[in-house]
């Protein structure tokens, strides 16, 4: 299955640490290598927004180049306000980008790859595919 991979999981990898990488990161690396994963621009937008030195946007924004943003369409944004309505109706907030990938994952039978906690509860109620670290 391919894996819509999230802003935060991408952060973690992009970190410069010189202790060892998680289990998040080795998985973003093994999702890379099997060629399974997929963006959106959303997500691409939040990777590279705050960076101020201009070399290492430039550098960021090429390293991402690799990965086409997954197209959005008018009614990824209408399955998106859905999303959200559920949501609501259970008691689960969450903002507009969060439902988006949301509403991408599920039009297309694609995972959603994230460290936020809130996907949990989204998932519940979405029926949306989470992919998960073993380990």
């Amino acid at each position: 299955m391919r894996v819509i991979v999230d802003t935060c999981v991408w952060s973690l990898a992009l970190r410069r640490c010189a202790v060892e990488p998680g289990p998040e990161v080795t998985a973003l690396r093994d999702l890379v290598r099997e060629r399974r994963v997929e963006i959106l621009g959303p997500i691409r937008q939040e990777l590279l927004s705050g960076i101020r030195d201009e070399q290492r946007f430039e550098r960021l924004r090429t390293h991402l180049a690799a990965f086409p943003d997954i197209p959005l369409e008018p009614s990824d944004y209408v399955e998106a306000a859905r999303c959200s309505n559920r949501c609501r109706s259970a008691g689960i907030q969450g903002s507009a980008t969060d439902f988006v990938i949301c509403a991408a994952a599920l039009r297309r039978d694609l995972a959603i790859f994230t460290t936020d906690a809130d996907f949990d509860h989204y998932a519940r109620v979405l029926g949306v595919a989470l992919h998960r670290v073993i380990g």
